[in-house]
C-alpha cells in the first residue's frame, strides 16, 4: 500500500474514535445516537486495512450500525468465531478441516463468502539483480535447498529467509502453494533458520535494509522503495509481476480469494453489510488500497 493510503487510513480511524467519544459537537449541539447495532468483525491482518475502510465507508452512510475492526491473523479470526465471540472472521485463506470440525462441535456453522481477491508479491531489497524466480526455485529456496543468490542468478550472498508468523493465512497459503508446491501430499517445511515476523510492515523494513532478504506480503502493501520479483510456474515462463491485471486474468501464478466467514447464513445488519461489501463502492475501496476487486 502506497503511504498516503496508509495516512488516510489513520485519519479515518482517528475520526472514528472521536466519533463514538460520545461528547458534545463543537458546536454546542447534542451528540448523535449511539449505534443500535454493533459488528464484530476480527482475523485477517492482510484485510485488516481493507476492512477498516470498508467499515468507516458503510458507517457512514448507515450511523445505526458500528463496525468493530480488528486483526491478530486469520486463525485468530477463526478461532473466535468458533468460540462464538463475533459476527465475522477476515480470513486469507480458507478454512481448515480441523477447524471446521472443532466449530462443528462447538456448534458453529462457518459460512464462507469470497470479498475480494490477492496476490502474493514476492519481495527483495531494490539492490538485488535478481528480478525472475520460479516457483521450484522459491521452494528451495524457502526449504532450504538454496542458501545462496548465486545459485538463482544473483551475487554471491547468503540468502535471509523472511515469512509472516503462522497464524497467518498468508503463511499458510504460502507454505502450501509455494514451499509445497500445491502438492497436498507434501509435508515440506520452512527450513529452521527462517525469520518468521508480525507483520507485513516488519517484513518491508528487513527488506529494505538488508540486500540478501527475501519475503513475501500481499500485494497490497508493497511500497514503492520494494522490488518485486516476477514469479512462474514453469522455467520456460511466462514470468509476472503481480497485479490487479494479471490476476484478473489468471496470469500471476500466487493469487488467491479473501474470505468472511459466520456463523450460519448472516441475518439483519451483518447480512446487509456482507451484501454492501459485494457492490460498486467497497470493491472500489478494494481497488483504491491495491488489492483485486471481484469484478474488475
Amino acid at each position: 500500500m502506497h503511504p498516503p493510503l496508509r495516512a488516510q487510513l489513520a485519519l479515518l480511524l482517528t475520526a472514528l474514535v472521536l466519533a463514538g467519544c460520545g461528547g458534545p459537537s463543537a458546536n454546542g449541539n447534542k451528540p448523535t445516537a449511539a449505534p443500535s447495532t454493533t459488528i464484530e468483525n476480527k482475523g485477517s491482518d492482510t484485510m485488516v486495512n481493507l476492512a477498516l475502510a470498508w467499515a468507516e465507508a458503510y458507517q457512514a452512510s448507515h450511523p445505526a450500525v458500528r463496525i468493530s475492526v480488528t486483526g491478530g491473523g486469520s486463525g485468530t479470526g477463526l478461532a473466535a468465531l468458533i468460540n462464538g465471540t463475533l459476527d465475522i472472521a477476515n480470513a486469507s485463506r480458507r478454512i481448515k478441516p480441523e477447524e471446521q470440525s472443532e466449530a462443528q462441535a462447538n456448534g458453529v456453522d462457518p459460512t464462507e463468502l469470497v470479498v475480494a481477491r490477492d496476490a502474493i508479491a514476492v519481495i527483495v531489497n531494490p539492490s538485488n539483480p535478481v528480478d525472475h524466480l520460479t516457483i521450484d526455485q522459491l521452494s528451495d529456496i524457502y526449504s532450504g535447498k538454496i542458501g545462496n543468490w548465486a545459485e538463482v542468478g544473483g551475487e554471491d550472498g547468503p540468502i535471509v529467509r523472511l515469512s509472516r508468523e503462522t497464524n497467518s493465512g498468508t503463511h499458510v497459503y504460502f507454505l502450501e502453494e509455494v514451499v509445497r508446491r500445491g502438492d497436498g501430499q507434501d509435508a515440506t517445511l520452512f527450513a529452521p533458520e527462517t525469520l518468521l515476523l508480525p507483520s507485513s510492515e516488519g517484513i518491508s523494513a528487513e527488506i529494505r535494509q538488508n540486500p540478501n532478504a527475501i519475503g513475501y506480503d500481499g500485494l497490497g502493501y508493497v511500497t514503492p522503495d520494494l522490488k518485486v520479483v516476477a514469479v512462474a510456474r514453469e522455467a520456460s515462463g511466462p514470468f509476472e509481476l503481480p497485479s490487479a491485471e494479471t490476476v484478473a486474468a489468471g496470469r500471476y501464478p500466487l493469487a488467491r480469494d479473501l474470505y468472511m466467514y459466520t456463523n450460519g447464513k448472516p441475518a439483519g445488519e451483518t447480512a446487509a453489510y456482507q451484501q454492501w461489501i459485494l457492490g460498486p463502492d467497497a470493491q472500489a475501496i478494494v481497488t483504491g488500497l491495491g488489492f483485486v476487486p471481484l469484478v474488475p
